[in-house]
């Protein structure tokens, strides 16, 4: 006991007027002794009571001018193998998360969403998915890799065979009479065209039939004086030659980038916010052919005859979490602030990140003042006299201010999202 009374002086020597309690009583028990305390017994009681004080009191303390509220620790929610484990860390990034904890990962695991990731939240989500062997089919051949993709384009391009935006590539089940066990990701390919266009020659990829069609798909338009070889009708093989001619003109041909397109699908297995690069996507190509008039040997003019996409943009995939786990008090507080449950997610995501749910923190830079950081803080005065002690209270200023500036909490946290504040 008389060690516990030294550690707990020396550390709460400088916190006010509990301190000089604190100090007083000390002195007391240290000149007095066991006899004093056996004849005073109360004096142990409120030395206990004394010093719990401080010690709540040490929590909310203010250090650089921010207010200590809740623990930077997350609870974090792992999965792996089909297995959940909460953990409670204090790990920054889902990479610190990763390096703290004996996962015994090999280079072909993945962990999402990515290491980079900052956990800014409780029950935040990290899934690791283990690699499996998979036979990747391709036409005749056969090549197994070991991969935790979740892209068969990842898959077969991580087996180190090309694979093109015009390609059909999909995961299947295993095929034992074909000695393919476990999954399979198959390629089905797209025909190889050489097409030969006013003299420049193009490969081509497509998965129609005929040279009328192949026609059709890329909009290719043939004018008076141009002509078509083989005709239309004729069937398209490997590798095929097609040319498409005019004579008695300068052309001019020009290939141009055709950017990458983002798709977004969402994701049950992420945290809501979180995203995964799924599939990084590759651009594709157009040529852009002129038709060139000189005169006296110089350019005059040009207009496009032609616009061809020979290659189409292979999709850059991005996985959205759309998971929500808001427990406990927090609910309570949302409930009770009239904030519909459908936007308790948003709530919960923009708060974690801007106070961490402690309805006391100050900006010291700022001023900006609890659980939604309002600037100043006594504007939260409109949703009640006690709004800088009561979280309900200041959750009811926010509901009001993410409507009216941004017309929903959704679009408050689609916000949030594109600019890291609100």
């Amino acid at each position: 006991m008389w060690v516990a009374f030294k550690l707990f002086r020396a550390f709460f020597m400088k916190h006010g007027y509990l301190s000089k309690l604190i100090s007083r009583t000390w002195k007391r028990l240290h000149h007095h002794g066991h006899r004093h305390v056996r004849r005073r017994p109360y004096i142990l009681p409120i030395f206990g009571l004394l010093l719990g004080a401080a010690i709540v009191g040490s929590i909310v303390v203010a250090k650089g001018g921010n207010t200590y509220g809740p623990s930077n620790s997350h609870v974090v929610f792992l999965f792996d193998k089909g297995k959940k484990t909460t953990l409670n860390t204090k790990a920054a990034t889902v990479g610190d998360l990763i390096n703290k904890i004996p996962l015994k990962l090999i280079p072909e695991d993945v962990v999402e969403p990515s290491r980079d990731t900052p956990i800014e939240e409780d029950n935040f989500r990290v899934n690791v998915y283990r690699a499996r062997p998979v036979t990747v089919v391709d036409t005749a051949s056969r090549t197994v890799t070991l991969t935790a993709q979740k892209s068969p384009r990842v898959v077969a391009q991580a087996a180190g065979l090309p694979v093109y935006a015009e390609d059909n590539v999909s995961f299947a089940a295993g095929d034992i009479n074909k000695n393919i066990l476990g999954e399979q990701v198959v390629i089905n390919r797209a025909t190889a065209v050489q097409l030969n266009l006013y003299g420049d020659p193009l490969t081509i990829r497509t998965r129609t039939k005929t040279v009328g069609e192949l026609l059709k798909e890329k909009e290719i338009k043939l004018e008076q004086g141009d002509s078509i070889q083989p005709v239309a009708e004729t069937p398209l093989s490997p590798n095929i030659q097609i040319f498409v001619s005019r004579m008695g003109v300068q052309i001019s041909t020009v290939e141009q980038a055709i950017p990458v397109v983002t798709q977004t699908i969402t994701d049950a297995s992420l945290s809501l916010g979180a995203s995964v690069v799924r599939q990084a996507g590759t651009p594709g190509k157009r040529v852009l052919t002129y038709q060139i008039e000189t005169k006296n040997g110089q350019e005059v003019s040009r207009k496009i005859i032609q616009q061809v996409v020979i290659q189409e943009p292979v999709p850059r995939i991005v996985a959205r979490g759309n998971a929500v786990s808001v427990t406990g008090g927090r609910t309570e507080w949302m409930v009770a602030a009239g904030i519909a449950s459908s936007n308790h997610g948003y709530v919960n995501y923009i708060v974690s990140r801007e106070s961490n749910w402690n309805y006391l923190a100050k900006n010291s830079s700022s001023g900006a003042y609890g659980l939604c950081q309002a600037l100043p803080g006594s504007k939260m005065v409109s949703a009640g006299a006690d709004w800088a002690t009561n979280p309900v209270t200041q959750l009811r200023w926010c509901n009001g201010y993410a409507t009216a500036r941004y017309g929903s909490w959704a679009a408050a946290y689609n916000f949030w999202i594109a600019n890291r504040y609100w």
